[in-house]
């Protein structure tokens, strides 16, 4: 029994089900205060320098930030969230799909004190959820602006590749929140990672090693018996300037063969 086992076991009854609809209707709600004028993002967002001043509410609000875009494509996005986050509730089940997103949570409140003047919403943490989908059904495809269909796996690609930008060229707190985003997905999938790596190798090391040998070709053969410097290194193979392109034989055949014209 693995650790995740034995946690389970012991505090499963704490994991909260369907917590993927709970965090789409607490967006849904505050979208709508955010439409109405009774709320904006500033209001909700994790800011550590507010929670210090005694504004703790942020550390639970900054969860139900909606999707910073046109209200069709949050639609969308919330469509895209139940999606991924129901698979991997009924993947993982319900207690650890629940400690995936709390040490995502976890670490996005810890980074936020390293850069307390920093707006802090949820959209890393649920980048988080949308590379663990795409890690365990990569096959999946989705239709690119309702149209293109396209495998999950290069979206993940590319989400990646811009994780990666954002380490090296970011500001101090954006490469903070992508680190705190991507523990949660490596301590959930990198004995994983380590074992198709390792699968990998010895795949290409099997391929390799199934590979023809070529030989090196022969310097000398004879054109009677057909014998090589590979096959008989000892022999003495000489060259007939009677024979047209003055032909190759061994010690047997030079003075006894017929003369190639």
């Amino acid at each position: 029994m693995n650790l995740l086992d034995k946690l389970e076991k012991k505090l499963g009854f704490l994991a909260l089900p369907n917590l993927t609809v709970i965090l789409i209707a607490g967006q849904s709600f505050f979208f709508l205060m955010e439409l109405t004028g009774k709320a904006g993002p500033g209001d909700i967002m994790l800011i550590a320098d507010r929670v210090m001043a005694g504004e703790y509410w942020r550390l639970l609000t900054f969860l139900f930030s909606p999707p910073m875009t046109s209200p069709l494509f949050i639609l969308f996005a919330w469509y895209l969230f139940y999606l991924m986050g129901s698979a991997l509730e009924q993947h993982w089940g319900d207690f650890r799909y629940n400690l995936f997103l709390l040490i995502a949570y976890l670490m996005t409140v810890a980074v936020s004190f390293l850069a307390p003047y920093s707006p802090i919403g949820n959209s890393y943490i649920g980048g988080s959820v949308f590379l663990a989908f795409a890690f365990l059904f990569p096959d999946f495809e989705i239709m690119l602006f309702f149209i293109l269909p396209v495998r999950i796996w290069w979206l993940a690609l590319i989400t990646w590749l811009g994780y990666g930008y954002n380490i090296l060229f970011g500001s101090m707190s954006v490469r903070l929140m992508v680190l705190a985003s991507i523990i949660n997905f490596l301590l959930f999938f990198a004995r994983d990672i380590i074992t198709n790596l390792k699968y990998g190798r010895k795949k290409m090391e099997r391929q390799i090693s199934n590979l023809p040998r070529s030989k090196e070709e022969a310097l000398h053969r004879c054109k009677v018996c057909g014998i090589d410097d590979k096959s008989h290194p000892q022999e003495d193979f000489r060259y007939c300037p009677q024979c047209k392109q003055q032909s190759c034989y061994c010690q047997k055949h030079i003075n006894d063969h017929e003369h190639v014209q």
